[in-house]
């Protein structure tokens, strides 16, 4: 399959600004010349399954939805999520956060919240029933990453609002074949592989590995990791079954969140200081079995996948009192997570071009948890030279459990009708069946115990209905409007942190509005992609001053967002992306520390108003190559009531290498300009924010034999 345009696009509301909007946003984009990505020249061709389940079309799919091929990530260097995503228009994912260094945050439509959005690996929602697991998520051996918008489809049940992230890796028996190994600064080296396997009767197999052990400025934090994917199908008679198995050990040493004091950070601690315990750690291991079958039948192809995922976390940390008086309280946590998933769905074709997807899915969480806190177990200084002492030699003055059982469940139902070659229109409703069970206890010294047990059963339909229509076409050129309404609702996340929270919440419910255009000109060598869109949050979960979490707000995303590229040559590309974003707080009673301030009207916490994106890709099959991406992200607040400002920032990567038949060597730079600005905060306290990583510099060589 081939790996297609850049398809971009723009999301917002139809406002009275919204035309306006709209041409400043359009207007950006042609004047940043951002940036490039391949080097094929391509119609809107991109196939995607996200939205449908079964390959279509992008410029079909009334949404507005991003394909970026694995051939541009690994031109790219691209190994996370936070480079994946790097030239989408609207969306961040900023490195790091309180899931670790090797995690990311990512935030679309101007909402920057760890669990809104769905991540999903071969069809299986990554991180089941809890958060995305963006720690083990792993792009070596990528075919294609696909980025829709907004809400879930209806196949994927209660789990997105305002994204999802949909990796896809070769199907057993193709690879990309090839291996590579980098060094970096910090004593930092990488290495993967990716490679079919020999093939045994009807069996197919392919492998992909790779490791990374990555340095930074703050001596005392790291990223140890290693996976190890493997997928295998095999024909009989007219079905196939598939096997995914894939094992992920992650060994990160975390930094320390800098505090935020007044109206900007505290100037009293040192950028990279560390006063985590001596021996902190947010290590994970992580072992995942997926079988899939498929067979045609007299109605159509039925499809079955089921997956359970078992993860194995230990996480030491400590966080400083936002006192600054140098007081730290330190956790030591134990925790089993195990993530079931199902899904068995059958497409009919019963009329001329049009498709029904019926079919129904469990997702099933199990997560205990034991934490042992350590209360202002210790003082540190704040110029950072002391070395806290190890976490088993911090008195515990807390001891807490957890133990959740989830389940969502659903029956669900999708019709896309193609009425001749203009039309198309998808529409589809699911059922949601959510059950949990929620187990508690806190024994605080001297002894004085507390503890929960709460059940909470939740049934409630969701819908989606969008349109597309073809205005014009005329060989590889066309444009095509789409719009499309949504609404989804998604059960509390479960807060796996060191305070006591008993309490089920209710469940978070968003309904979104979509309206856009997309096509291309020029023989297809031009594409582009634009939308408004708008999104109205209700029981929207925040943290309390006591540290627990509570239903208290609302929110109102809107926006307008637009992706363009153009392939002048086979060999050159460019690409660009700019968005305006309005999301904005509708009712939350914000605790400043004295008393409650009502922040209705105000701009949430890190969303910009503005975010661009630009660059080049110059990669000939031989010979001299170069990329290079730039990103603006605007000024932001760090507190509800928007009294504390930090201005925008822009970073810049850049590769430059030279190709040598099957081997090429490149020199990669990430964050060139060594921007460290605030770029996620933490749940363990609204006044902590993680900064964005150094700038980091490598050598690598890539060897292909495909």
């Amino acid at each position: 399959m081939r790996t297609k345009n850049w398809v971009a696009r723009i999301d917002a509301e139809s406002s009275k600004r919204s035309t306006k909007l709209l041409g400043h946003a359009v207007y950006g984009c042609l004047f940043l010349a951002p940036l490039s990505l391949r080097a094929e020249i391509s119609a809107v061709e991109d196939i995607v399954v996200t939205a449908t389940r079964v390959p279509e079309p992008a410029d079909q799919i009334p949404a507005a939805i991003s394909v970026v091929s694995g051939k541009e990530l690994r031109e790219r260097g691209a190994t996370g999520m936070a480079s994946a995503l790097s030239l989408l228009s609207g969306v961040e994912a900023p490195p790091g956060g309180d899931a670790g260094p090797s995690s990311a945050v990512p935030s679309f439509w101007g909402l920057h919240e760890f669990d809104a959005f769905l991540l999903v690996v071969d069809g299986v929602p990554w991180g089941g029933a809890y958060n995305p697991s963006i720690t083990t998520l792993d792009l070596t051996d990528v075919e294609r990453v696909e980025v829709l918008k907004g809400a879930a489809p209806v196949m994927y049940g209660a789990t997105s609002f305002v994204g999802v992230v949909h990796a896809i890796h070769y199907p057993a028996g193709e690879a990309a074949n090839e291996a590579d190994w980098a060094y970096g600064n910090y004593g930092s080296v990488r290495g993967s592989a990716s490679l079919v396997l020999p093939q045994i009767g009807n069996y197919r197999q392919s492998i992909a590995i790779d490791g990374q052990d990555v340095g930074y400025p703050d001596p005392r934090e790291r990223v140890v990791d290693q996976r190890v994917l493997y997928r295998g199908a095999l024909d009989v008679e007219s079905g196939k079954f598939t096997l995914d198995a894939d094992v992920t050990r992650i060994r990160d040493l975390p930094p320390s969140p800098v505090l935020r004091a007044g109206t900007g950070l505290t100037s009293l601690t040192p950028i990279d200081a560390n006063f985590n315990p001596a021996d902190a750690r947010v290590d994970e291991d992580q072992y995942h079995l997926a079988l899939g079958y498929s067979q045609p039948t007299s109605l159509g192809i039925w499809e079955s996948r089921i997956s359970y995922a078992y993860s194995d976390i230990a996480d030491d940390r400590a966080f400083l009192h936002p006192d600054l008086s140098g007081s730290a309280d330190s956790q030591n946590q134990r925790r089993y997570i195990g993530d079931g998933y199902f899904d068995s769905h059958l497409s009919i074709g019963f009329l001329p071009d049009t498709t029904l997807i019926v079919g129904a899915d469990a997702l099933y969480g199990h997560g205990r948890q034991t934490t042992l806190n350590g209360n202002s177990g210790y003082t540190v200084t704040l110029d950072g030279a002391m070395l806290p002492p190890p976490i088993s030699s911090i008195p515990v003055t807390e001891i807490g459990s957890v133990d959740d059982h989830r389940l969502f469940a659903g029956q669900y139902a999708q019709v896309d009708w193609k009425l001749g070659a203009r039309w198309d229109l998808i529409g589809g409703i699911r059922l949601n069946e959510a059950y949990e069970h929620k187990k508690t206890s806190d024994l605080v010294l001297p002894p004085q115990l507390a503890v929960g047990d709460e059940r909470k059963t939740m049934i409630r339909p969701t819908e989606t209905v969008g349109v597309s229509y073809r205005a014009w076409s005329a060989g590889k050129n066309e444009v095509v409007v789409f719009a499309d309404v949504r609404n989804a609702f998604k059960p509390a996340a479960i807060d796996f942190g060191p305070d006591f929270t008993p309490n089920l919440l209710s469940p978070e419910t968003t309904r979104s509005y979509e309206l856009g255009v997309k096509g291309a000109v020029r023989d297809g060598h031009f594409s582009y992609q634009a939308a408004l869109f708008q999104l109205n949050f209700q029981n929207l979960v925040v943290r309390t001053d006591s540290g627990a979490l509570a239903n208290a707000a609302g929110e109102q995303l809107k926006g307008v967002e637009a992706e363009m590229r153009y392939q002048v040559t086979n060999e050159v590309g460019l690409a660009g992306s700019a968005s305006y974003h309005d999301a904005s707080f509708t009712k939350y009673l914000f605790f400043d520390g004295l008393s409650d301030v009502d922040v209705a009207g105000r701009r949430l916490t890190l969303s910009p108003h503005v975010l661009a994106s630009g660059g080049l890709l110059y990669a000939p099959s031989r010979g001299l190559f170069a990329s290079a991406v730039a990103r603006y992200v605007g000024r932001r607040f760090l507190d509800p009531p928007n009294k504390a400002a930090v201005g925008g920032y822009s970073t810049f990567d850049a590769n430059l290498g030279y190709g040598f038949g099957r081997v090429r060597l490149t020199l990669e730079g990430v964050n060139l300009s060594n921007q460290r600005p605030p770029v996620t905060s933490s749940e363990f306290g609204s006044q902590s924010f993680y900064l964005l990583p150094a700038r980091m510099t490598w050598i690598r060589i890539r060897y292909s034999w495909a």
